[in-house]
């Protein structure tokens, strides 16, 4: 791909994730207006929203599986892992605002991907109570959903947040709470 088009690309699926997070009606022709590009460049790509749509949900799949790669979820210590998970994800979330559950009764593929990268972080968590860093009598899936809404909160409520001072909250938040010292 020439890097003209890249960047057309990148363009068009960073505006489309932006715009049909704010509304999911959100027309091609608005995406390419947006993004700076002829309708008929985005069309040419994405014969329909929902195959833009599509796209930017493979994007934002890709881009969280970077994250979970180098987070060394199984390697590293398991807090350390866990700061480089949460700093590497805002900005992802930031990138992709889309809900990747709306996409999941739509693109089966993305649906088990997304699975995948839940099983991945399930298995991450059950290691985190197994080491003691949460506690293990936590409702299954409790704090997996407690981390998801603290990342959300800091990408997308707190913009002004640079990524390591994001996960420095998310991280002290989710493991040591918000009560006084």
């Amino acid at each position: 791909m020439r890097a003209d088009a890249a960047r057309n690309l990148d363009a068009v699926l960073r505006t489309g994730a932006r715009l049909l997070a704010q509304d999911p009606a959100t027309t091609i022709a608005a995406v390419a207006a947006e993004a700076g590009v002829d309708r008929r460049t985005v069309y040419r790509r994405f014969s329909t929203r929902e195959a833009l749509l599509s796209a930017v949900y493979r994007a934002k799949l890709d881009a969280s599986e970077a994250v979970l790669d180098e987070a060394r979820l199984t390697e590293a210590p398991v807090a350390v892992a866990l700061h480089r998970y949460v700093e590497s994800i805002v900005p992802v979330s930031r990138r992709w605002p889309l809900d990747i559950r709306r996409m999941m009764n739509e693109d089966p593929e993305a649906l088990a991907r997304a699975d995948g990268q839940r099983a991945r972080l399930a298995a991450f968590f059950r290691r985190a109570a197994d080491e003691g860093l949460v506690r293990d009598d936590l409702p299954e899936g409790w704090a997996m959903a407690m981390l998801g809404g603290l990342v959300d909160t800091a990408a997308h409520d707190f913009t002004d947040l640079d990524p390591g001072r994001a996960a420095d909250l998310v991280v002290a938040s989710l493991l040591d709470g918000v009560r006084g010292r």
